[in-house]
């Protein structure tokens, strides 16, 4: 009787144990508490935020304005605006990188909508950042399609110096499908615009396509992984390959149906990780690895507009596929469009919510 009584206390005590894990954690690791402090506010509309080798965060805004924030003194300073950025619906200056050797190359890479001869279009220009401006812009690539919706338009530079766009269907869906049409597509492009002579179509900027309205990239190593918006359906992570076709708009989601399983066979088309439906909005990633929050090591960390959260997603040893995901910070600051991490492990996102737009920073409770 006595050792079926020690038996039983022991089932007991490990049942508990796992049954009080925290819910938030998908780690091994032990979790830490987190805390949230708003950076900067009264911002309208910010869209991209990246933290720079200068210690400081870069952000736009939609109607045209590039300013630098300060996260220890939490000091905005305009940088430069934009003069042609027509700010229409969901488009205007959208996207920004930095070039990975800032302090040699001073370039600022980015991507906003602008009309030709009335007809509203999307453009990457390079500029110089000198004496707390920018100078000399540089028109890399420009005419691609834009839309009141669907303009994708995150950038960003990979380990071997080339610079990926990623391009909505801007409302014309069958456009992401056509080769002959920079809409729906990740572009690849040399940082001086011209057409690396390795991309997968001689003379095409075109790197993958059949994307709906992809507004988040990044890079894991080697690994090139984007989040795309869906319709009312199937909201994506995808793990963009070179040459490959994703799909839509004859595939949302998975090929789960017997017509998208016919269409996917016939032209190799790449599923997504994950999806959601119905929608949380995806838009801005990046990627965590840093030891000041454990439980988000080796993770994606998603923004999303409509679900108003930040979604972890736990990728497995081999960055190949999604364990699990998590969410954070759920109905608080509302729509959450972009996110950085800063040189500590510290992460920054900024909000969308059209007036008194912010950006927070998350760390690790004092």
């Amino acid at each position: 009787m006595k050792h079926l009584i020690l038996f039983l206390l022991t089932i007991a005590f490990f049942s508990c144990k796992k049954s009080n894990k925290p819910t938030d954690t998908v780690d091994n690791n032990t979790p830490v508490a987190l805390q949230s402090t708003v950076i900067a506010s009264g911002l309208v509309l910010p869209w991209e935020i990246i933290y720079g080798p200068d210690d400081q965060l870069w952000i736009t805004e939609k109607s045209g304005k590039i300013s630098r924030v300060n996260p220890v003194t939490k000091q905005i300073s305009p940088l430069f605006t934009i003069s042609d950025v027509v700010s229409q619906g969901e488009g205007g200056l959208l996207g920004m990188v930095l070039h990975p050797d800032f302090n040699v190359s001073p370039y600022v890479y980015v991507v906003y909508n602008y009309n030709a001869n009335n007809v509203y279009r999307e453009k990457v220009v390079r500029y110089t950042y000198s004496n707390n401006t920018l100078i000399n812009p540089n028109i890399l690539i420009q005419n691609i399609p834009a839309g009141t919706y669907h303009n994708g338009s995150r950038l960003l530079i990979s380990s071997d110096k080339k610079l990926f766009v990623t391009t909505g269907d801007a409302t014309n869906a069958a456009s992401a499908q056509q080769m002959n049409s920079l809409s729906g597509k990740v572009l690849r492009l040399n940082l001086d615009g011209t057409i690396p002579s390795d991309n997968p179509v001689t003379g095409s900027y075109i790197y993958s396509f059949g994307h709906r309205n992809s507004q988040g990239l990044v890079f894991v190593d080697d690994k090139l992984f984007a989040s795309e918006h869906g319709p009312s359906n199937d909201d994506e992570i995808n793990l963009i390959q070179k040459g490959r076709n994703y799909g839509w708009p004859n595939v949302e989601g998975f090929c789960n149906t017997s017509t998208e399983a016919s269409f996917c066979a016939a032209n190799n088309v790449v599923e997504p990780l994950i999806n959601w439906s119905p929608t949380v909005a995806t838009a801005g990633l990046a990627y965590y690895n840093s030891n000041l929050i454990p439980q988000w090591k080796n993770s994606l960390l998603l923004t999303t507009l409509k679900a108003s959260k930040i979604i972890q997603l736990k990728l497995n040893d081999n960055k190949t596929s999604i364990e699990s995901q998590a969410d954070f910070f759920a109905n608080e600051f509302g729509r959450k469009r972009a996110i950085c991490v800063g040189k500590d492990g510290e992460v920054y996102f900024i909000t969308s919510n059209g007036s008194d737009d912010k950006i927070v920073m998350v760390r690790p409770v004092n």
